[in-house]
């Protein structure tokens, strides 16, 4: 449905207007009609459309996922956070990411995949069981986050009883890649770099000292032992794409999973359409991530001299790349702020694009088609209670608080 235009003359980023949380897309249609390559008030770039964020995406030897110049004034080159976000492979350029990734995709063969399928199945029958007993559900708490936490948990070996230390180190970590930053946030963020480091080496240590311990799903020792070509990865390397998978491996899926339950249930002729075929639901979950994008931002920076669109852009140019407006371009999307779960095609940006795609996205479409399966097959009955509070973020759209109820 087309939204009037609003006015998008001094539109900052860094500083959104208060309505923007609660209706992001009304502000990137604007930019995409009236301005889509924006300047920012700082001077970066803002990408609204599908065509300039592919063309971004697909020239990594032209825009740079490398971090070090932006990180430095923002953490400091001391700090134990920018130790990490130019240290994780999404955060890298080749050749050193292309080396990396290579070891880092050892975590996510067909083979480890296949071995996580009944886990998933079993841990969502679980949580259903337990809605099912008591006939209300907060989804954040109750499901979307304790799904993918405990799988990529699981993948690294976390015992239980720290999985809930795991959620909070993670959030202050990737709390700290948004734009603005409190005093108070950024020491959290530090300290929970320092004491992740610190967990992760005793837990290599005790499972080097225990390996009839491990599970058949886990990876730890993989990844720790995994070579190619002679090469492996340093420690610092190590820790950081744990530290990595466990962030990433959760917060993605997490929100995926929150945002699609919360949308079929505000389009309940989709869910009627799921029941009635299910064959749609790997479409289904295409269409979530595309409509309610885990991540809305990306970032580049020129290495060169370079253009997008016909326009002359100088090396040193950042760009922020709004992934959650690209996926609603009316040039690649027909009727794009239309929900439709057999939308086909739909090469949304979702989980990027070119050498920089997400690793692990085959596990986290996996985890949405069991999980919206099986939910929606066996809760016929489900409402909400209220519709989703959303977090005050911008990088990512994570749905705070949902709750729901089943007949």
């Amino acid at each position: 449905m087309a939204t009037p235009d609003i006015d998008i003359a001094g539109f900052d980023l860094l500083n959104v207007p208060a309505d923007y949380i609660a209706d992001p897309y009304r502000y990137f249609a604007a930019l995409r009609r009236q301005a889509p390559l924006h300047r920012n008030p700082d001077g970066t770039l803002v990408l609204t459309r599908y065509a300039d964020c592919v063309a971004a995406y697909r020239d990594p030897a032209i825009w740079s996922s490398d971090k070090r110049a932006d990180f430095a004034p923002k953490f400091g080159r001391d700090a134990p956070l920018y130790e990490h976000h130019t240290t994780s492979v999404v955060f890298i350029d080749p050749p050193d990411h292309t080396r990396i990734r290579k070891l880092f995709q050892y975590a996510f063969t067909r083979k480890a995949l296949a071995a996580f399928e009944p886990r998933i199945t079993a841990l969502v029958d679980g949580y259903l069981d337990e809605f099912a007993e008591r006939g209300e559900m907060e989804v954040v708490g109750d499901f979307s986050f304790k799904l993918p936490i405990e799988v990529v948990c699981d993948m690294l070996g976390v015992p239980a009883a720290d999985r809930l230390l795991i959620r909070d180190w993670a959030l202050a970590i990737l709390t700290a890649l948004e734009p603005k930053l409190t005093p108070d946030q950024l020491a959290t963020g530090n300290a929970a770099v320092t004491e992740f480091k610190a967990y992760l080496r005793d837990l290599l240590k005790h499972r080097r000292a225990h390996p009839d311990q491990a599970q058949p799903t886990e990876v730890l020792t993989v990844l720790a032992d995994a070579e190619d070509d002679g090469q492996r990865l340093s420690e610092l390397e190590l820790l950081h794409s744990c530290i990595f998978m466990l962030n990433a491996g959760h917060e993605t899926s997490t929100n995926m999973l929150s945002h699609g339950i919360h949308e079929m249930l505000r389009h309940p002729d989709q869910i009627r359409r799921l029941r009635d075929d299910a064959a749609v639901i790997e479409p289904m979950v295409e269409e979530v991530l595309r409509f309610q994008a885990p991540i809305q931002i990306n970032n580049r920076r020129a290495l060169v001299d370079t253009e997008i669109a016909g326009v002359p852009l100088p090396a040193g140019t950042s760009a922020h790349m709004i992934v959650a407006a690209a996926n609603r371009d009316p040039a690649q999307f027909p009727d794009p702020d239309r929900f439709d779960i057999a939308r086909r095609p739909n090469r949304h940006l979702s989980f990027g694009l070119g050498v920089h795609i997400c690793a692990g996205n085959a596990l986290a479409r996996l985890e949405g088609v069991i999980a919206f399966a099986r939910i929606f097959d066996r809760f016929a009955g489900m409402e909400l209670v209220a519709p989703a509070k959303i977090a005050n973020r911008l990088r990512f759209r994570e749905v705070e608080e949902l709750r729901v109820a089943t007949r």
